[in-house]
């Protein structure tokens, strides 16, 4: 049990990487052009896109990535807690 929680709670952690820098590969021209980020695209888009459905852009800046760590965070919370929980 503590093998899966351990490990859910490091592919969130590399997630939330993944996430960073696909997010900062928009600051760079054509960054997401390169294979790295189409790879990051693919795995990253279909985890923000319900975000941004949801929570509009202010002006050019999308806040939606925020909302996507938060849930992230709240989710490594809730593995926590079941964890603690059950043992």
């Amino acid at each position: 049990m503590e093998f899966v929680i351990a490990t859910l709670y490091r592919l969130i952690d590399l997630y939330s990487w993944a996430l960073i820098i696909y997010i900062l590969m928009s600051w760079f021209p054509n960054a997401r052009e390169t294979a790295i980020g189409r790879f990051l695209s693919r795995i990253c888009e279909p985890y923000l896109e319900p975000f941004r459905k949801i929570v509009p852009a202010i002006g050019m800046i999308d806040i939606s990535p925020i909302v996507a760590f938060i849930v992230l965070n709240l989710a490594k919370t809730g593995i926590l807690e079941l964890y603690r929980w059950f043992v």
